[in-house]
């Protein structure tokens, strides 16, 4: 009984290896399949996060642009308005009090 326990075991656990190795490879297989998908899935966002990036800076752009823009043509309006009404700048009111 043991001499026959002796032969059999090793060969039952040299089978329940082999299958074990089986599914390990298996497993990589699919593990690297879904790895090159999010690799995939990555890059297509990367690019899409590209584009909206210089979106966001052609939107930027503009934005500074009409800021600078309105606020020359608020200075120019004020000072007009200024002008017109006599009132004079904050630097000359200081100078009275000396």
């Amino acid at each position: 009984m043991i001499e026959a326990l002796n032969a059999i075991l090793p060969i039952i656990i040299y089978l329940l290896l082999i299958v074990l190795l089986g599914v390990v490879i298996v497993l990589g297989i699919k593990i690297i399949i879904a790895i090159d998908k999010v690799n995939a899935l990555i890059n297509d966002v990367q690019e899409k996060v590209a584009t909206l990036n210089s979106l966001f800076k052609l939107a930027q752009t503009t934005a500074d642009r009409f800021s600078s823009l309105t606020g020359g043509l608020i200075d120019t309006l004020l000072s007009a308005i200024n002008k017109v009404l006599g009132i004079r700048n904050g630097k000359d009111e200081e100078e009275d009090y000396e």
